[in-house]
């Protein structure tokens, strides 16, 4: 399949997704990106700029089983990977799937639960397969995690620990939009919302050969070094404990190739690595406390690398 064709499936998505998301173009930029890529993404942003929105909005352009678990205080692991009934009648134990069994998985509100809770999702995004009762039970072909959280200053959240992080290839906000933009989205749900009537317009064939030639984009070596570089160049920054890990470069390579397909190129340029690096790189970092108390921010400490480090010719 020519890379316009797969083009074509991703302009059709976008399309659908912004006659809900008004304003947002970046933001649907980027959650294409990761989920071509076949990445995890993280939304953080206060409540009320339209993360569940645009996640949901996302799960209904795509004939795929959509779940959607709402993390609470009180969630626990059983009820997101499901649980082992005894059945009395044939003496054993059958189980009940939970909702993490499905193609495209929401976890709204992801920080508000215990981390003992968000670890149950380390496996599954990991490794698409969880372990339950002993047993390894595979996920979906396509399994896509899309998480919304508030910041972590926000009264009853739970910081995500760092390895839960670093499986998000993606983590960005969505910000307010233009007071006109505003105007137009409460003229849109003046009746009813626009999710209402909102289609799926792609489906599961469309997804596998979209991802199959996102890795089929060219990258040079000498690109591969540059995304080396900018992820080594984390771990020697002062007033960093911790930097990105080899999965960052990965990630960064991935979503780079998935956005050079959006562009309909076939092949990644610097520009690609610079528009996303941030997001892909800045969540996976643990800054000094120090540091971070005196304003220091990750994202500010990869903005600095990017100026930084030479870009290949």
């Amino acid at each position: 399949m020519p890379h316009s064709q797969a083009r074509e499936i991703c302009s059709r998505v976008t399309a659908n997704i912004e006659t809900v998301m008004r304003g947002q173009a970046k933001s649907i930029r980027l959650l294409m990106a990761g989920f071509a890529s076949g990445g995890h993404v993280l939304l953080e942003d206060v409540p009320g700029t339209g993360k569940t929105t645009l996640a949901k909005a996302l799960a209904l352009s795509v004939a795929l089983d959509f779940s959607r678990i709402q993390f609470t205080p009180d969630l626990l692991p059983s009820d997101i990977l499901g649980v082992s009934v005894f059945d009395q009648k044939e003496n054993a134990f059958n189980f009940h799937k939970g909702p993490i069994f499905t193609n495209i998985l929401l976890a709204d509100e992801i920080n508000r639960s215990s981390p003992r809770t968000q670890s149950a999702l380390l496996e599954a995004m990991a490794e698409s397969q969880v372990s339950i009762d002993g047993k390894l039970r595979r996920l979906e072909n396509v399994f896509f995690v899309i998480a919304t959280q508030n910041p972590v200053e926000t009264s009853g959240t739970y910081p995500l620990p760092e390895a839960q992080m670093d499986r998000f290839s993606l983590q960005f906000s969505l910000g307010y939009v233009s007071p006109e933009v505003e105007v137009s989205i409460m003229s849109d749900q003046g009746a009813r919302h626009p999710l209402e009537q909102l289609g799926p317009c792609v489906g599961m064939k469309e997804v596998l050969t979209l991802r199959s030639q996102v890795q089929q984009v060219a990258i040079s070596e000498e690109l591969k070094r540059y995304i080396v570089d900018l992820v080594g160049a984390t771990r020697k920054e002062e007033g960093i404990l911790m930097g990105a890990s080899p999965r960052a470069s990965l990630a960064l390579m991935k979503v780079s190739q998935a956005l050079a397909l959006i562009d309909n190129q076939s092949f990644v340029s610097p520009d690609h690595i610079q528009e996303v690096a941030v997001s892909v790189i800045a969540h996976r970092m643990v800054m000094d406390p120090q540091a971070r108390f005196s304003g220091q921010t990750t994202k500010a400490v990869v903005e600095n690398i990017l100026k930084r480090v030479p870009v290949p010719a």
